[in-house]
C-alpha cells in the first residue's frame, strides 16, 4: 500500500476532524519517516502532512491526555504538571505536532528551565539525554504506548520556548523540529 493511497483515504475518512494548520510552523517541521502502516498512538491528518497524538503515558503507564477538558482542534491536550521558579502548574499542549499552542501555566520567561512531572502521578519524566544543538537543554520522554518504550515516544525539552520536539514512533523518526538543523 503506498504512503499517496493511505494518507488519501485517510484525509478523506477524517474530513470532518480537520486540523486548522494556521497553527503549525510548517518551516521548521521535518517529517522523515514511511507511515503507511495506521498507529494507535499517532494519527496522520490532511494528507499526511499533519501527525496528531493521540495517546500519551507518563512514567508509571499512566495517561497524560485528556487530563482535563483542553482541545485544541478538536483533540484533546498532552497536560504535563512543570516546576520552574519555585512554581508549579498544569500545561495543556497541542497534540498537533508543530503546533505551538499550549494553556495553563504559560506565563514562563523564555530559556527557563523546567521540571516535567506527570500531572497523574506527580513523578518526573523520564530523562532521554542530552539535546544535541548545543542549548544544555535535555529531552524527556512521553510515551506512546504503555509498553513506555524509548523506541515509541515524543521527546520534549525541558528549556520553556525550545521547539526541538522529536516523535519517535517503532523506532523511527516520525518527525522533529529542524530549527537547528538545516535539511540534510
Amino acid at each position: 500500500m503506498s504512503t499517496r493511497w493511505w494518507y488519501a483515504w485517510y484525509a478523506a475518512a477524517l474530513r470532518d476532524h480537520m486540523v486548522d494548520r494556521k497553527h503549525i510552523d510548517e518551516d521548521n517541521l521535518k517529517v522523515e519517516a514511511d507511515l503507511d502502516a495506521p498507529r494507535d498512538s499517532l494519527v496522520p491528518v490532511a494528507g499526511g502532512v499533519t501527525v496528531v497524538v493521540t495517546q500519551a503515558f507518563g512514567p508509571d503507564g499512566e495517561s497524560l491526555v485528556g487530563v482535563g477538558d483542553v482541545e485544541f482542534d478538536g483533540h484533546a491536550a498532552v497536560t504535563l504538571k512543570v516546576r520552574a521558579h519555585g512554581r508549579e502548574g498544569l500545561v495543556h499542549l497541542s497534540p498537533i505536532h508543530g503546533d505551538r499552542r499550549k494553556t495553563g501555566m504559560t506565563d514562563l520567561p523564555l530559556g527557563t528551565r523546567l521540571e516535567l512531572l506527570s500531572p497523574v502521578t506527580g513523578k518526573k519524566l523520564d530523562r532521554l539525554g542530552p539535546v544535541d544543538d548545543g542549548s544544555g537543554a535535555d529531552y524527556y520522554a512521553i510515551y506512546l504506548t504503555p509498553r513506555l518504550s524509548q523506541g515509541a515516544c515524543v521527546m520534549v525539552t525541558d528549556v520553556w520556548g525550545h521547539y526541538h520536539s522529536r516523535i519517535v514512533d517503532d523506532n523511527a523518526l516520525i518527525s522533529y523540529w529542524a530549527r537547528n538543523h538545516p535539511d540534510e
